[in-house]
């Protein structure tokens, strides 16, 4: 016996959390399928008024959806992100170059980020990919700067690196300039907030979405 009384039934938790965020949350400025990822985001941080700085360009959910059934190759900035991604729900590989000897020393070389030195990895795998980037504002540039290079351009770009320096400016000028310039849809969590938990969770909505789990 336990003095403690509380919900043990995961599946039931997990109902009730989604009843309780859409009671909570105004989720009336998003169509039926961004719902989806802005609850699970809602439901991830714990925090209703995140939506307030939710972002989906035009048909990036659509893009996304249609990327991994298409099994694309997902692109992370840090294994936290990688670690993050239910695999059971894909039947895509997931890439994260982070720790790779290559990268390492070409971070120490060039002292750059290794989240930017493993940028360099990215270009061979980003045509039709899905790009997750939640932690590093340089690989968020880094990126930018290879389409503007010509790199081959991903079906979605999922970009919430989170903190005080580049972070807000990395997402904003992503907004700006991905869906008309690079003609890349993109999700994005304007300003300073962010996270590899909230970027892992915006993939993993939709790769349940693929296989009609919605909430």
């Amino acid at each position: 016996m336990t003095r403690f009384d509380y919900l043990r039934d995961p599946v039931e938790i997990e109902r009730q959390s989604f009843a309780q965020i859409r009671q909570l949350t105004d989720l009336s400025g998003f169509d039926a399928d961004q719902q989806q990822v802005a609850i699970r985001l809602v439901h991830t941080s714990g925090d209703p008024n995140i939506i307030h700085d939710l972002r989906f360009s035009p048909g990036a959910v659509g893009a996304g959806l249609a990327a991994l059934e298409q099994s694309a190759d997902i692109l992370c900035d840090i294994e936290m992100v990688s670690h993050g991604i239910s695999k059971s729900y894909l039947h895509s590989a997931v890439y994260c170059f982070l720790n790779t000897p290559a990268v390492i020393d070409r971070a120490r070389l060039a002292r750059e980020t290794r989240t930017m030195a493993a940028m360099a990895e990215w270009p061979a795998h980003l045509a039709g990919s899905i790009a997750v980037i939640g932690n590093a504002p340089t690989a968020l540039f880094r990126l930018l700067e290879l389409l503007e290079e010509g790199a081959p351009r991903p079906a979605l770009i999922i970009g919430m690196p989170v903190g005080f320096i580049n972070a807000a400016e990395s997402k904003q000028a992503l907004w700006n300039l991905a869906p008309t310039e690079f003609q890349t849809p993109c999700i994005t969590l304007l300003g300073r907030r962010g996270g590899s938990s909230l970027a892992a969770a915006t993939l993993n909505a939709l790769a349940r979405m693929t296989k009609g789990i919605r909430f």
